[in-house]
């Protein structure tokens, strides 16, 4: 069992590094997005989720499950785009 969940804090300390780029890429799209009304784009979050989706059905990994955790990473993910576009154009960033 210990090596099990060995593993596991491996891949989640992997998860949160690759979360950690992802956000990056999230801040960089507050940045070059031009209007504030731009940074929500239901196309856009629902094509994210869809992706991860059929990602989760390659590799036989609850789908639900995987558009559940998407709504709220994508969603949080677009509350700090806004934060980070609204700061930007105040002149904080």
């Amino acid at each position: 069992m210990a090596e099990v969940r060995a593993e596991i804090d491996r891949l989640d300390r992997e998860i949160v590094a690759l979360l950690g780029q992802r956000m990056r890429y999230i801040e960089a799209a507050a940045r070059i997005k031009p209007t504030r009304c731009a940074v929500r784009d239901e196309w856009r979050k629902n094509d994210v989720i869809d992706k991860a989706a059929a990602k989760a059905r390659e590799v036989n990994f609850p789908e639900r499950l995987v558009r559940d955790v998407y709504e709220v990473l994508v969603e949080g993910s677009i509350a700090h785009e806004f934060v980070k576009w609204d700061r930007r154009r105040s002149g904080e960033e």
